[in-house]
Protein backbone atom coordinates (compact mmCIF):
# COMPACT_ATOMS: atom_id res chain seq x y z
CA UNK A 1 0.00 0.00 0.00
CA UNK A 2 2.72 2.25 0.52
CA UNK A 3 4.33 1.46 -2.74
CA UNK A 4 1.86 2.56 -4.44
CA UNK A 5 1.19 5.73 -2.58
CA UNK A 6 4.92 6.73 -2.98
CA UNK A 7 4.12 5.48 -6.68
CA UNK A 8 1.25 7.91 -6.78
CA UNK A 9 2.83 11.03 -5.57
CA UNK A 10 5.86 10.53 -8.06
CA UNK A 11 2.86 10.29 -10.83
CA UNK A 12 1.77 13.41 -9.61
CA UNK A 13 5.21 15.31 -9.21
CA UNK A 14 5.99 14.40 -12.35
CA UNK A 15 2.91 15.59 -13.62
CA UNK A 16 3.40 18.83 -11.79
CA UNK A 17 6.60 19.29 -13.29
CA UNK A 18 5.30 19.13 -16.57
CA UNK A 19 2.52 21.11 -16.46
CA UNK A 20 5.04 23.84 -14.52
CA UNK A 21 7.38 23.47 -17.51
CA UNK A 22 4.65 23.97 -20.32
CA UNK A 23 3.63 26.96 -18.33
CA UNK A 24 6.89 28.51 -18.45
CA UNK A 25 6.84 27.82 -22.37
CA UNK A 26 3.93 29.86 -22.68
CA UNK A 27 4.52 32.83 -20.34
CA UNK A 28 8.66 32.81 -22.17
CA UNK A 29 7.74 32.36 -25.63
CA UNK A 30 6.98 36.28 -26.26
CA UNK A 31 9.98 37.18 -24.90
CA UNK A 32 12.48 34.65 -26.27
CA UNK A 33 12.09 35.54 -29.63
CA UNK A 34 15.25 36.26 -31.32
CA UNK A 35 15.98 38.95 -33.78
CA UNK A 36 17.69 38.23 -36.75
CA UNK A 37 20.04 40.90 -36.11
CA UNK A 38 21.36 39.11 -33.26
CA UNK A 39 22.19 35.78 -34.86
CA UNK A 40 25.88 35.23 -34.42
CA UNK A 41 26.87 35.09 -38.06
CA UNK A 42 30.13 33.32 -37.81
CA UNK A 43 28.35 29.46 -37.37
CA UNK A 44 26.42 27.00 -39.15
CA UNK A 45 24.18 25.44 -36.52
CA UNK A 46 24.38 21.51 -37.41
CA UNK A 47 21.84 19.20 -35.45
CA UNK A 48 21.41 16.00 -37.17
CA UNK A 49 25.42 15.21 -36.76
CA UNK A 50 26.53 14.40 -32.83
CA UNK A 51 25.04 12.78 -30.03
CA UNK A 52 25.15 15.25 -27.00
CA UNK A 53 29.00 15.99 -26.44
CA UNK A 54 30.45 14.21 -23.49
CA UNK A 55 33.38 13.32 -24.50
CA UNK A 56 36.88 14.67 -23.59
CA UNK A 57 38.60 16.82 -26.48
CA UNK A 58 41.35 15.89 -27.77
CA UNK A 59 44.58 16.29 -25.73
CA UNK A 60 46.96 18.91 -27.12
CA UNK A 61 50.51 18.90 -27.44
CA UNK A 62 52.32 21.74 -26.44
CA UNK A 63 56.09 22.40 -25.74
CA UNK A 64 56.69 19.46 -24.98
CA UNK A 65 54.03 19.10 -22.42
CA UNK A 66 49.98 18.08 -22.79
CA UNK A 67 47.12 19.71 -22.38
CA UNK A 68 43.64 18.65 -22.18
CA UNK A 69 41.61 21.48 -23.48
CA UNK A 70 42.57 24.48 -25.81
CA UNK A 71 42.65 27.01 -22.97
CA UNK A 72 45.54 28.94 -21.80
CA UNK A 73 45.84 31.16 -18.83
CA UNK A 74 47.42 34.26 -20.11
CA UNK A 75 50.06 36.44 -17.91
CA UNK A 76 48.46 38.00 -15.23
CA UNK A 77 49.76 38.93 -11.97
CA UNK A 78 52.59 38.99 -8.67
CA UNK A 79 53.89 41.13 -6.25
CA UNK A 80 50.66 42.52 -4.29
CA UNK A 81 48.34 40.81 -1.21
CA UNK A 82 46.18 39.14 -3.72
CA UNK A 83 48.61 37.49 -6.08
CA UNK A 84 49.68 34.48 -4.55
CA UNK A 85 45.80 33.12 -4.23
CA UNK A 86 45.31 34.22 -7.83
CA UNK A 87 48.44 32.71 -8.72
CA UNK A 88 47.77 29.53 -6.75
CA UNK A 89 43.96 29.33 -7.81
CA UNK A 90 45.15 29.76 -11.44
CA UNK A 91 47.53 26.63 -11.13
CA UNK A 92 44.85 24.70 -9.19
CA UNK A 93 42.57 24.93 -12.29
CA UNK A 94 45.42 24.33 -15.09
CA UNK A 95 45.98 21.02 -12.71
CA UNK A 96 42.55 20.02 -12.48
CA UNK A 97 41.11 20.85 -16.02
CA UNK A 98 44.64 20.57 -17.98
CA UNK A 99 45.04 24.02 -19.03
CA UNK A 100 48.47 25.79 -19.48
CA UNK A 101 50.08 29.23 -17.79
CA UNK A 102 51.94 31.83 -18.37
CA UNK A 103 53.00 33.67 -14.90
CA UNK A 104 52.93 37.41 -14.63
CA UNK A 105 55.67 39.27 -14.99
CA UNK A 106 58.81 37.62 -12.59
CA UNK A 107 61.00 40.90 -13.03
CA UNK A 108 60.77 41.83 -9.21
CA UNK A 109 62.31 38.06 -9.37
CA UNK A 110 65.53 38.63 -10.62
CA UNK A 111 67.31 40.12 -7.59
CA UNK A 112 64.68 39.68 -4.79
CA UNK A 113 62.92 37.04 -2.80
CA UNK A 114 60.43 38.68 -1.32
CA UNK A 115 57.47 37.60 -3.60
CA UNK A 116 58.88 34.63 -5.28
CA UNK A 117 56.18 32.38 -3.80
CA UNK A 118 53.25 34.63 -5.74
CA UNK A 119 54.97 32.46 -8.97
CA UNK A 120 56.00 29.54 -7.23
CA UNK A 121 53.29 27.28 -8.74
CA UNK A 122 54.73 24.17 -9.79
CA UNK A 123 54.06 21.62 -7.38
CA UNK A 124 50.29 23.25 -8.12
CA UNK A 125 50.06 23.04 -11.57
CA UNK A 126 51.79 19.64 -11.54
CA UNK A 127 54.68 18.43 -14.48
CA UNK A 128 52.17 17.32 -17.13
CA UNK A 129 51.21 21.06 -17.52
CA UNK A 130 53.03 23.59 -19.42
CA UNK A 131 53.97 26.91 -17.11
CA UNK A 132 55.95 29.27 -18.77
CA UNK A 133 57.79 32.42 -16.92
CA UNK A 134 57.57 36.14 -17.91
CA UNK A 135 59.51 38.62 -18.71
CA UNK A 136 59.70 42.53 -20.62
CA UNK A 137 61.70 43.08 -23.63
CA UNK A 138 63.56 45.80 -21.86
CA UNK A 139 64.54 43.68 -18.99
CA UNK A 140 65.78 41.24 -22.20
CA UNK A 141 67.37 44.02 -24.18
CA UNK A 142 69.52 44.83 -20.87
CA UNK A 143 70.87 41.45 -20.36
CA UNK A 144 71.32 40.28 -23.91
CA UNK A 145 73.24 43.54 -25.20
CA UNK A 146 75.32 43.29 -22.25
CA UNK A 147 76.16 39.72 -22.41
CA UNK A 148 74.34 38.62 -19.39
CA UNK A 149 71.69 36.52 -19.79
CA UNK A 150 72.67 33.69 -17.11
CA UNK A 151 69.85 35.27 -14.82
CA UNK A 152 67.23 33.50 -16.82
CA UNK A 153 68.23 29.94 -16.92
CA UNK A 154 68.15 30.77 -13.00
CA UNK A 155 64.63 32.08 -13.08
CA UNK A 156 62.80 29.16 -15.07
CA UNK A 157 65.08 26.34 -13.25
CA UNK A 158 64.09 28.17 -9.86
CA UNK A 159 60.48 28.36 -10.85
CA UNK A 160 60.89 24.78 -12.44
CA UNK A 161 59.15 26.78 -15.54
CA UNK A 162 59.11 25.55 -19.42
CA UNK A 163 60.27 28.02 -20.83
CA UNK A 164 60.08 31.74 -20.79
CA UNK A 165 57.30 34.61 -22.22
CA UNK A 166 58.45 37.47 -23.45
CA UNK A 167 56.40 40.41 -23.81
CA UNK A 168 57.37 42.87 -26.16
CA UNK A 169 55.67 46.19 -25.32
CA UNK A 170 56.98 49.49 -26.39
CA UNK A 171 53.87 51.38 -26.53
CA UNK A 172 53.07 50.51 -22.98
CA UNK A 173 56.82 51.45 -22.13
CA UNK A 174 56.67 54.59 -23.70
CA UNK A 175 53.12 55.72 -22.20
CA UNK A 176 54.02 54.44 -18.79
CA UNK A 177 55.41 56.86 -16.72
CA UNK A 178 58.23 54.99 -15.12
CA UNK A 179 58.41 53.42 -18.29
CA UNK A 180 62.05 51.68 -20.00
CA UNK A 181 63.53 53.25 -23.08
CA UNK A 182 63.90 50.50 -26.01
CA UNK A 183 66.50 50.75 -28.08
CA UNK A 184 67.00 48.02 -30.40
CA UNK A 185 63.97 46.25 -32.72
CA UNK A 186 62.95 43.93 -30.26
CA UNK A 187 63.12 40.99 -33.06
CA UNK A 188 66.79 41.29 -33.30
CA UNK A 189 67.26 41.38 -29.55
CA UNK A 190 65.49 37.99 -29.88
CA UNK A 191 67.31 36.25 -32.45
CA UNK A 192 69.99 37.67 -30.24
CA UNK A 193 68.54 35.74 -27.49
CA UNK A 194 67.44 32.45 -29.19
CA UNK A 195 71.66 32.18 -30.38
CA UNK A 196 72.44 31.66 -26.50
CA UNK A 197 69.66 29.67 -25.08
CA UNK A 198 68.59 26.39 -24.44
CA UNK A 199 64.94 26.86 -23.05
CA UNK A 200 62.01 27.30 -25.18
CA UNK A 201 60.22 30.89 -25.67
CA UNK A 202 56.79 32.25 -26.47
CA UNK A 203 56.67 35.93 -27.34
CA UNK A 204 53.31 38.33 -27.13
CA UNK A 205 52.19 41.91 -26.59
CA UNK A 206 49.90 43.22 -24.38
CA UNK A 207 46.89 44.47 -25.84
CA UNK A 208 47.85 46.11 -29.10
CA UNK A 209 48.47 43.07 -31.37
CA UNK A 210 51.01 42.63 -34.06
CA UNK A 211 50.90 44.15 -37.89
CA UNK A 212 51.93 41.92 -40.77
CA UNK A 213 55.80 42.38 -40.79
CA UNK A 214 56.31 41.43 -37.18
CA UNK A 215 54.58 38.45 -37.65
CA UNK A 216 56.17 37.92 -40.75
CA UNK A 217 59.15 37.89 -38.39
CA UNK A 218 58.41 36.68 -35.29
CA UNK A 219 56.94 33.08 -37.59
CA UNK A 220 60.43 32.77 -38.97
CA UNK A 221 61.90 32.33 -35.56
CA UNK A 222 62.42 29.04 -33.85
CA UNK A 223 59.80 30.27 -31.65
CA UNK A 224 57.35 27.64 -29.26
CA UNK A 225 54.37 30.06 -29.48
CA UNK A 226 53.51 33.43 -30.32
CA UNK A 227 50.42 35.05 -28.57
CA UNK A 228 48.43 37.67 -30.30
CA UNK A 229 47.53 40.04 -26.94
CA UNK A 230 45.64 41.59 -29.95
CA UNK A 231 43.61 44.83 -29.53
CA UNK A 232 39.79 44.18 -27.78
CA UNK A 233 40.98 42.36 -24.38
CA UNK A 234 43.13 44.17 -21.87
CA UNK A 235 45.17 47.10 -22.87
CA UNK A 236 48.23 47.85 -21.01
CA UNK A 237 48.96 50.99 -22.47
CA UNK A 238 45.77 52.24 -21.99
CA UNK A 239 46.30 51.29 -18.26
CA UNK A 240 48.96 53.27 -18.21
CA UNK A 241 47.77 55.98 -20.11
CA UNK A 242 45.61 56.54 -17.21
CA UNK A 243 47.94 57.29 -15.07
CA UNK A 244 49.65 59.88 -16.41
CA UNK A 245 48.80 63.40 -16.36
CA UNK A 246 45.76 64.89 -18.07
CA UNK A 247 48.01 66.52 -20.84
CA UNK A 248 49.67 63.44 -21.66
CA UNK A 249 46.33 61.36 -21.39
CA UNK A 250 45.33 63.89 -24.08
CA UNK A 251 48.51 63.79 -26.24
CA UNK A 252 48.22 59.75 -26.14
CA UNK A 253 45.08 58.40 -26.24
CA UNK A 254 44.74 58.52 -29.73
CA UNK A 255 48.03 56.09 -29.82
CA UNK A 256 46.02 54.09 -27.58
CA UNK A 257 43.58 53.10 -29.63
CA UNK A 258 45.68 51.82 -32.69
CA UNK A 259 46.16 48.30 -33.06
CA UNK A 260 45.31 45.01 -34.84
CA UNK A 261 42.62 42.23 -33.45
CA UNK A 262 42.76 38.41 -33.24
CA UNK A 263 40.54 37.87 -35.96
CA UNK A 264 42.84 40.00 -38.41
CA UNK A 265 45.81 38.71 -37.19
CA UNK A 266 44.50 34.77 -37.88
CA UNK A 267 43.53 36.56 -41.45
CA UNK A 268 46.67 37.92 -41.90
CA UNK A 269 48.76 34.19 -41.06
CA UNK A 270 46.28 32.61 -42.88
CA UNK A 271 47.18 34.22 -45.93
CA UNK A 272 50.77 34.17 -45.46
CA UNK A 273 51.04 30.56 -44.78
CA UNK A 274 48.25 30.02 -47.95
CA UNK A 275 50.79 32.28 -50.28
CA UNK A 276 53.30 29.26 -49.25
CA UNK A 277 55.47 31.35 -46.81
CA UNK A 278 57.53 28.66 -44.63
CA UNK A 279 57.70 29.46 -40.95
CA UNK A 280 59.63 27.79 -38.27
CA UNK A 281 56.90 29.11 -35.61
CA UNK A 282 54.12 26.33 -35.88
CA UNK A 283 51.81 27.33 -32.59
CA UNK A 284 49.67 29.99 -31.68
CA UNK A 285 47.79 31.56 -28.25
CA UNK A 286 44.85 33.84 -29.28
CA UNK A 287 44.27 36.49 -27.09
CA UNK A 288 42.94 39.69 -26.96
CA UNK A 289 39.05 40.22 -26.80
CA UNK A 290 38.40 36.91 -26.32
CA UNK A 291 35.27 37.00 -24.49
CA UNK A 292 34.09 33.38 -24.47
CA UNK A 293 34.47 30.18 -25.72
CA UNK A 294 32.97 31.02 -28.91
CA UNK A 295 35.33 33.38 -29.40
CA UNK A 296 38.05 30.87 -28.50
CA UNK A 297 36.16 27.82 -31.22
CA UNK A 298 35.62 30.43 -33.80
CA UNK A 299 39.21 31.61 -34.01
CA UNK A 300 41.04 28.52 -33.17
CA UNK A 301 39.10 26.61 -35.85
CA UNK A 302 40.02 29.43 -38.21
CA UNK A 303 43.54 29.41 -37.61
CA UNK A 304 45.41 26.98 -40.30
CA UNK A 305 48.36 26.94 -38.16
CA UNK A 306 47.80 24.57 -34.70
CA UNK A 307 46.35 27.67 -32.24
CA UNK A 308 44.68 27.41 -28.62
CA UNK A 309 42.68 30.83 -26.90
CA UNK A 310 44.20 32.53 -24.22
CA UNK A 311 42.33 34.96 -21.17
CA UNK A 312 43.44 37.04 -18.89
CA UNK A 313 40.62 39.26 -17.46
CA UNK A 314 38.19 37.18 -16.94
CA UNK A 315 40.56 34.63 -14.99
CA UNK A 316 41.40 37.09 -13.00
CA UNK A 317 37.54 38.31 -12.61
CA UNK A 318 36.76 34.47 -10.76
CA UNK A 319 40.60 34.23 -8.91
CA UNK A 320 40.64 36.33 -6.60
CA UNK A 321 38.07 34.55 -3.92
CA UNK A 322 37.32 30.67 -3.32
CA UNK A 323 38.46 28.49 -5.61
CA UNK A 324 34.83 27.22 -6.35
CA UNK A 325 34.15 30.17 -8.16
CA UNK A 326 36.86 30.13 -10.35
CA UNK A 327 36.42 25.99 -10.50
CA UNK A 328 32.71 26.78 -12.02
CA UNK A 329 33.32 29.23 -14.36
CA UNK A 330 36.10 26.86 -16.24
CA UNK A 331 33.70 24.29 -16.29
CA UNK A 332 31.11 26.43 -17.96
CA UNK A 333 33.96 27.12 -20.55
CA UNK A 334 34.69 23.80 -21.62
CA UNK A 335 31.41 22.22 -21.52
CA UNK A 336 30.38 25.26 -24.20
CA UNK A 337 33.77 24.46 -26.31
CA UNK A 338 32.71 21.02 -25.82
CA UNK A 339 28.97 22.31 -27.45
CA UNK A 340 30.80 24.24 -30.13
CA UNK A 341 32.58 21.38 -31.37
CA UNK A 342 29.82 19.24 -31.34
CA UNK A 343 27.36 21.40 -33.10
CA UNK A 344 28.81 24.22 -34.80
CA UNK A 345 30.94 24.69 -38.61
CA UNK A 346 32.61 27.94 -39.45
CA UNK A 347 30.61 29.46 -42.17
CA UNK A 348 33.82 30.84 -43.50
CA UNK A 349 35.14 27.82 -45.00
CA UNK A 350 38.91 26.39 -43.27
CA UNK A 351 41.50 25.69 -45.32
CA UNK A 352 41.76 21.79 -45.62
CA UNK A 353 45.15 20.87 -47.52
CA UNK A 354 47.85 20.25 -45.50
CA UNK A 355 50.65 22.93 -45.67
CA UNK A 356 53.92 22.44 -44.65
CA UNK A 357 54.72 25.01 -41.79
CA UNK A 358 58.54 25.10 -40.91
CA UNK A 359 61.48 26.25 -43.66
Amino acid sequence: MATTHQSKKTENKAIRYKSDRKSDHINLAIQSQTPVMELDNRFYYEPMISGFPRNDLEVISFAGKKMKVPIWVSSMTGGHALSGIINRNLAMACNEFGMGMGLGSCRMLLGDDTFFNDFNVRSIIGDDHPLFANLGIAQIEEMVWNKQTDPLRRLIDRLKADGLIIHVNPLQEWVQPEGNTIRYPPVETIEKLLETIDFKLIVKEVGQGFGPRSIRRLMQLPLAAIEFGAFGGTNFSKIENSRTSAYQKQQYQPFVNIGVTAEEMVDLINDMVIAGEKFNCNQLIISGGIRDYLDGFYLTQKSVIPAIYAQASVFLKYSRGDYSELQQFVKNQIEGYKMAKSYLTLKVPKLTKQISLRS
